[in-house]
């Protein structure tokens, strides 16, 4: 029998998050941002839950080419554009639109020889100070680009940096509105948080884009948590991560878990051996003390970790699931076979993390499967 641990990817909740961002944004076209192998999920793994958007976006050529070798002829859309001169032959072949944020890429399709012209998306660099032309330097870009035969279609984009938080997106947006002023073009503004918390009919009038670029709540975590939930947003968790005990131990008052002995027992209790670790993408960091454990389900019930995680094994507390024993199911994050749910938010904001990083983190060694 091979080691227990398994990622369920749930093709019905990707296809409810995704119409819950068209309900946000509902004039609106939808880029499934897929980069990073979907959020850890896998490309092949959602594309059926995601086939319902308007196009794709991610950053590598390489899972650009596994989104065509899908079937997908629709808009593919490279986030951060090309990184050297040749890439720009496999957009041609790929039929690919790429985002141009720096005179660099300007340079490469100057001399591209291409037969059809390339659709880009022009950014702005409104106050992320990432990626993307400063305002003073966004208008004689998008000259410069328009004046080139390489170049068809021209939109124009931004991304916020506080979108999730007090600060919101007044400033950038303004500076968005004021660097693009006069200019033709689709638009393209609002991340998963803009989505969420930038609603109502003065927010979404003044946010209005031609295009969304939908991440996180496709695949249901929530991008404010911990102001809001993902069940407050009305996601669904697409990837859940299940185990089982693998042993049992019956500890005495004084008795120390695992590495270092960051947990003593303070009374005689029972504790279930799980098989997950760091090396399957679980946080080390997840604390397992006294004071604070991290959540988990066992059995659907929740409890909680003791002890420190290692490489494959971490240990939960089974005094809430008094009946449980070998091969009891253990719920990590996601959805229990009793229908109860664990927030991937609420498992890495105990070990100082977020969801996004959960999710990435998933090793490959983990055996995935759709649900």
């Amino acid at each position: 029998m091979s080691r227990p641990i398994q990622a369920l990817i749930h093709t019905e909740a990707l296809r409810h998050n995704l119409a819950r961002a068209r309900q946000s944004s509902p004039d609106a076209r939808v880029w499934a941002v897929v980069k990073a192998n979907a959020y850890g999920h896998g490309i092949e793994r959602v594309y059926d839950g995601l086939r319902g958007a308007d196009g794709f976006a991610l950053l590598d050529l390489s899972e650009a080419e596994r989104v065509r070798a899908l079937g997908w002829r629709g808009p593919i859309l490279l986030l951060e554009g090309v990184f050297e001169q040749r890439d720009l032959e496999l957009c041609s072949r790929l039929d690919l639109w790429h985002v141009v944020h720096c005179s660099e890429q300007i340079d490469m399709l100057a001399v591209h020889k291409t037969h059809a012209p390339h659709r880009v998306f022009l950014k702005l660099n409104s106050g992320m100070n990432r990626l993307g032309f400063k305002p003073d330097a966004f208008r004689a870009a998008w000259t410069r680009l328009n004046a080139l035969p390489q170049v068809d279609e021209i939109s124009l984009m931004t991304h916020f940096s506080d979108a999730d938080g007090p600060i919101g997106v007044a400033r950038q947006l303004a500076a968005f509105n004021t660097a693009t002023q006069d200019l033709p073009g689709e638009r393209s503004l609002s991340n998963s948080a803009a989505i969420l918390r930038h609603m109502g009919p003065q927010a979404a009038a003044q946010l209005r884009s031609d295009w969304i670029r939908p991440g996180v709540v496709l695949y249901g975590a929530s991008p404010d948590y911990p102001e809001h939930s993902a069940a407050d947003w009305g996601l669904l968790p697409v990837m859940t991560l299940r185990s089982r005990i693998v042993g049992i131990q019956q500890l005495q008052a004084g008795d120390s878990v695992g590495y270092g002995s960051t947990f003593i027992a303070p009374q005689p209790m029972r504790i279930g051996v799980v098989a997950c670790g760091y090396a399957d993408g679980y946080l080390r960091a997840s604390p397992g003390t006294v004071a604070q454990g991290t959540p988990v389900l066992v059995d659907g019930v929740r409890t909680r970790t003791v002890g420190r995680v290692s490489m494959d094994l971490l240990t939960v507390d089974l005094t809430p699931a008094p009946t449980a024993g070998m091969g009891a199911e253990v719920t990590l994050w996601g959805q229990a076979g009793n229908g109860a749910v664990l927030s991937i938010d609420e498992v890495a904001r105990a070990g100082g993390s977020i969801g996004y990083e959960l999710m990435c983190a998933l090793a490959a060694r983990v055996p995935a499967t759709q649900a």
